[in-house]
Formats: C-alpha cells, structure tokens, sequence
C-alpha cells in the first residue's frame, strides 16, 4: 500500500513542480520519511531525482543555459561529496530551518506581482550557489527551490529554467548516489522504491510539458514565487517542534 501511495505521489509532484519551477522534494520528503523513516529520505529521494531529471532533460534539451552549466558544475561537484559525506557522520535537525528563513528572505528579491527582479544574478554567482546548495542536498536529501530566486533574476523562465536547473540538478544527485554508494548507505529497499517512483516521474514530465505551454511567463514567476514561500512556511510548520510553541 505503501509503495502505491508514494508512486502516485511522486507522479503528483513531478507534474505540479513543472508548473511551479520546481517542489518535487517538498511533497516527497514528508511522506518519504513517513512511510520508510527520515534515514531513507536522502538516498531514497536521490534515486526519484536521478530518474525524473534526465527524462526532463531530454524533453527541454534545447533550452539548457550552457554557460551557467559550466559556472554550477564545479561547486556542484565538491558540495554533494562534502553534504553525503556528512549524511552519513551526523545530521543537523535544525538545518531546514535556515534553509526556511533563507526562502522567505529570497522571494522579497521579486516584487509582489513575482515579475521584477531587484538585483541582476551574474553567471559566476552559480558556482558558489551551487557548492552551497548541492552541500545541503548532500546532507537533508534536497534543498527545494533554493536556487529559483536566482534563476529568475537571472532571467530564465519556464522551458528554460526546467531546463536548466534539471541539468544542474542531475548532476548533484549523480554525484550524491555515488558517494552514498560507496560509502554503504544505499540498500535494495531505498533502490526499490526510488526506482518504483522514478518510473512515476515520467507520465507527470510529459503532461506537465503540455501543461507548461498554456501558462505565459509572468503567470510561471508568479506560481515560482509563490511556491518558493509557501515551501518556506511548510518546512517550518514541519520543524514546528523546534520553537517554543512546537
């Protein structure tokens, strides 16, 4: 029942980040983390990510931004050995917080309507932005939309900013299966139910493809800003234990 539930899901969340710009993790990880424990989370959900990436990648090829491609890899690189090399020494309970306050802070780089950006992004703002974000992906399994403020003040939007953060983002998790590999935490069951959910990932790709072409560019800024808050406050409301109220 469980796996049935997850692979609905994942199909679920793989169409609704195509029109938000991305939140796959954000659907995932809770019931992940329900249903196979917070431990399965990383690897589990690097699997999905290894899966729903490369079949985006194939379908938005034409619109990959090469140049920050180069500028992300690097960082990239380095910083999801460091995150699973410290997944597997300790985990930091109070991470998602900063990661929380750090959305909240980034959607007011975007006017209210969510299409005018405040600060111009230059292309080697991507490889410490990625090191960054690709350490943290490491260590709690994803980031979310951390990086899509910078996307959209860059200027990439719809077909372009799938495009391109699914390049990046194929290249993190690549790297991240093969140090959970070797370092021995990755297992048949988590390889199992990440493949089951990575097949899901390819029907919700396409329709969400189809759907992508009927919203115009301010309505997708819009849906990415709102999204990039309303992940903020979910993951706050998940680490509500934290605070005094929780």
């Amino acid at each position: 029942m469980s796996i049935l539930f997850l692979t609905l899901a994942s199909f679920s969340s793989w169409f609704i980040s195509t029109l938000a710009g991305g939140g796959t993790p954000l659907i995932l990880i809770p019931l992940i983390g329900y249903f196979l424990g917070s431990t399965a989370v990383p690897p589990v959900l690097t699997i999905v990510m290894l899966c729903g990436h490369p079949q985006r990648l194939f379908l938005y090829w034409d619109k990959v931004n090469w140049q920050l491609m180069w500028w992300y890899l690097p960082g990239a690189i380095i910083g999801a050995i460091l995150g699973a090399l410290v997944y597997t020494k300790t985990q930091i309970e109070w991470l998602p917080i900063l990661l929380a306050l750090f959305l909240i802070t980034s959607t007011m780089s975007y006017s209210i309507k969510g299409d005018q950006p405040t600060f111009q992004v230059r292309p080697w703002y991507f490889l410490p932005s990625g090191l960054i974000f690709a350490f943290f992906s490491g260590l709690i399994g994803s980031t979310g939309p951390m990086l899509n403020p910078l996307y959209l003040n860059y200027g990439l939007v719809k077909e372009e900013m799938i495009a391109t953060k699914s390049a990046h983002l194929l290249v993190v998790h690549l790297v991240k299966i093969i140090t959970y590999a070797c370092l021995g935490v990755l297992n048949f069951h988590y390889l199992e139910y990440g493949l089951l959910m990575g097949i899901a990932a390819f029907p919700g790709n396409w329709i969400g493809q189809k759907a992508l072409k009927r919203v115009s560019e301010q309505r997708f800024r819009q849906l990415v800003v709102g999204f990039v808050l309303l992940s903020s406050i979910l993951i706050l409301w998940e680490q509500r234990q934290f605070f005094w109220f929780g």
